[in-house]
């Protein structure tokens, strides 16, 4: 199995700004990015961005950078280029990693690849983690998904999903210990193939109202393969908070 990595990474952020050239611990965040996906078994890592500014601290520390354009609406349009500039072919697997979680665990990296290489019915493979907590469940900004026992997604939403009906006919707090709500992880595997799909199909009307990309592929019968993340995965850096939690952890490592 031979999979690239691309690590998308915009310099505008309304809630931080400049973040992926943001320091943790005399490190910017996205060169902590760029070392962890190099510790994976990725043949080539890339980072991909619109900013100049971006690209001059990346080639600094020695990265790959490809320059894309800056109106992309997401991320996998965004991704969609990288593979057309780079001249990857259809079955080229490519793992999409969040240019803000620097804390981001190799071996899920080779997970969501390998996932996705030996699973042909899939076009498309990311991950999930157990969810446990009341509010994370309730919270809009968690997205939750449900899948059949093959292993292949069946709906991604950011309302509290599965609805475990009797439990909260009978209390209205705490998560049923049975539960199989699961927390959807953001790190995806492609087909290039899918990739170049996904920016000609139209906008799905269930991705504009959930405002998840990931659901033009199910409109459009493309299988999204799901696992449990083989480590725990920590959240990505959208606020002061977590880039302060961030440093405080990379420190005491």
């Amino acid at each position: 199995m031979s999979f690239i990595v691309v690590i998308p990474a915009r310099y505008a952020s309304t809630r931080l700004p400049g973040k992926p050239l943001r320091d943790i611990a005399g490190i910017p965040m996205i060169q902590h990015v760029w070392q962890q996906a190099r510790k994976s078994t990725a043949v080539r890592v890339v980072i991909a961005t619109d900013d100049s500014r971006i690209q001059a601290v990346a080639a600094g520390f020695g990265a790959e950078v490809c320059m894309t354009r800056a109106d992309h609406v997401s991320g996998t349009d965004r991704l969609q280029e990288v593979a057309e500039l780079l001249g990857l072919g259809d079955e080229q697997l490519v793992v999409n990693v969040q240019g803000d979680e620097p804390l981001i665990p190799p071996a899920v990296i080779d997970q969501v690849a390998g996932n996705l290489a030996a699973n042909n019915q899939a076009g498309v493979a990311t991950l999930c983690e157990p969810l446990t907590s009341l509010d994370d469940f309730h919270n809009s900004n968690v997205v939750k998904l449900v899948a059949n026992d093959q292993g292949m997604a069946q709906y991604f939403s950011r309302a509290p999903i599965p609805w475990p009906r009797d439990h909260f006919q009978r209390q209205q707090s705490g998560m049923p210990e049975d539960s199989i709500a699961r927390r959807h992880i953001g790190i995806y595997a492609y087909r290039v193939a899918q990739l170049n799909c996904f920016v000609r199909w139209p906008v799905a009307v269930l991705e504009r109202f959930e405002s998840l990309e990931q659901l033009r592929f199910i409109a459009n019968g493309v299988g999204i393969h799901v696992a449990y993340a083989v480590e725990a995965v920590p959240g990505g850096v959208d606020t002061e908070q977590d880039l302060d939690s961030v440093i405080n952890t990379i420190k005491s490592l």
